[in-house]
């Protein structure tokens, strides 16, 4: 039988349809820490609010389906794991039940089959919950990150809250990271990390301030809020411009009083954190239209950190941080495709990446999708994928005359054969050809810089002194 920690802090939810389901399970898991709620007809709003709080697993019964009360019961699930209850074995029937739908359990179940799957499904779910993310790559070659960085470390240890500003996609949540690491007390606690601009209407205070069991129909469970469980660590509220300005007043209040109360109790309770705020908005702009409180913009921005866009950074970090990406995509293959070549380096230098790193991501996961099906830097659907993320029209694909860089052809590190690569040299020439040998609308054309341009036609000996070029061009 699996230990009552298994079951620590759990919800289960039944649909029971015509199956007499319910008391059993609630009989075989009473000696557990463990919630039972019928969810047969439970209003949506009160099924997310209590699904949102705790690990929670669904067991409904097939006869739902049968009553037409499917669609009901997948409106609550939210990626919810369930346990199916069926008369046999029918997992592999999807004309009973979608087939994604796998764990299964006969009728006449026992509580060890309930707890043994339960305990099952329970695991799979803390183990998504606390498995390690690949952490975001942190570059700092440029003087504005190098600047940034510093600031960081001059004000991490301190308890003042602290204004993350910048672009979409820039890092935030990273540099708030790096923030609540730095700090010699909060950083051993938890970071407890927050979108303003994603909280339902009318769940600000059960979310931020807690309640008590019973507070309100569907708190099967007291719930200790944000701000409760922030207390010794760091809490980051993303997007803080995004908060209504009647929830303002509330955080502010808190900041204040560094108390909250939880809903339907009377009695406060003391926390303790360190705030983090984030905003790609001017605050100040909004404070002057009275979108945002004076108050509460000057209680959070006693520390200001600007982090720059990629733009600003330059194209050493944005190379740098493109190949630590594209490394972390290709792993250990990275190293039989050898180093990534210039001319890939150079376009990712040359791109606008208005989404900043989010984008450059995505760059890097086509490259190295293409380059990992296709073992190689295959230059023409590469220069497609860059294109379509300049939002630019793609080059065609078109298979290589001299036999060279075709598609699934494996070019070395720097894309060359024999000095060069002779299809691209072929696609500068004809590019020159289409635009009366024009090298700034051939630039363009390339989807290249005119300095890029310049370089490459050195590098294929494409002379200034060739026939047919202008002398003004």
């Amino acid at each position: 039988m699996s230990s009552p920690s298994n079951f620590d802090e759990l919800d289960l939810f039944v649909w029971e349809g015509k199956a007499d389901i319910l008391d059993r399970i609630a009989r075989c898991m009473a000696s557990f820490d463990v919630e039972v709620t019928r969810a047969d007809g439970l209003p949506p709003p009160q099924q997310d609010r209590a699904a949102a709080l705790r690990p929670s697993v669904a067991i409904i019964s097939v006869t739902v389906i049968d009553s037409g009360g499917l669609a009901h019961a997948t409106e609550f699930l939210q990626g919810m794991p369930v346990i199916w209850v069926a008369a046999g074995s029918r997992e592999r029937d999807s004309r009973t039940y979608p087939p994604e739908y796998l764990h299964v359990l006969p009728y006449d179940f026992t509580c060890a089959e309930l707890r043994t799957m339960v305990a099952k499904l329970v695991r799979q779910l803390r183990a998504r919950d606390v498995a390690p993310q690949a952490p975001d790559v942190l570059v700092a070659h440029s003087e504005a990150m190098k600047a940034l960085l510093a600031e960081v470390g001059a004000f991490a240890d301190c308890d003042h809250p602290v204004l993350v500003r910048g672009e979409t996609g820039v890092g935030k949540e990273r540099i708030a990271q790096q923030l609540h690491l730095g700090h010699q007390a909060y950083g051993k606690g938890a970071f407890v990390a927050v979108n303003c601009g994603a909280i339902p209407d009318g769940l600000f205070e059960s979310l931020f301030f807690g309640h008590t069991k019973g507070s309100f129909t569907g708190a099967v469970h007291a719930h200790r809020g944000y701000f409760e469980q922030a207390t010794g660590g760091t809490l980051f509220l993303d997007e803080i411009g995004d908060l209504p300005r009647y929830q303002q007043v509330k955080l502010l209040r808190v900041l204040e009083d560094n108390t909250v109360t939880r809903l339907g109790a009377t009695a406060p309770v003391r926390v303790d954190f360190r705030l983090v705020a984030a905003t790609n908005r001017n605050l100040r702009e909004m404070v002057a239209s009275g979108e945002f409180r004076a108050d509460l913009f000057y209680r959070l921005a006693v520390i200001e950190l600007h982090v720059p866009s990629l733009e600003e950074r330059g194209e050493v970090d944005k190379i740098a941080i493109f190949k630590a990406l594209l490394s972390n995509v290709l792993g250990d293959e990275l190293e039989a495709l050898g180093e990534t070549p210039h001319w890939l380096s150079d376009a990712v230098a040359e791109t606008y990446f208005p989404g900043n790193v989010r984008q450059l991501r995505n760059l890097a996961e086509r490259v190295g999708v293409i380059a990992r099906q296709l073992h190689g830097w295959d230059q023409n659907l590469i220069q497609r994928a860059i294109a379509l993320t300049r939002g630019t029209p793609a080059p065609a694909i078109a298979a290589d005359r001299n036999g060279v860089g075709g598609a699934g052809v494996a070019l070395d590190g720097n894309g060359d054969r024999k000095g060069w690569n002779s299809s691209e040299r072929n696609r500068i020439i004809a590019a020159l050809e289409i635009n009366d040998w024009k090298r700034q609308d051939t630039a363009q054309h390339l989807g290249i810089s005119r300095k890029v341009l310049w370089e490459k036609m050195r590098k294929y000996q494409i002379l200034d002194g060739e026939p047919g070029i202008p002398e003004d061009a």
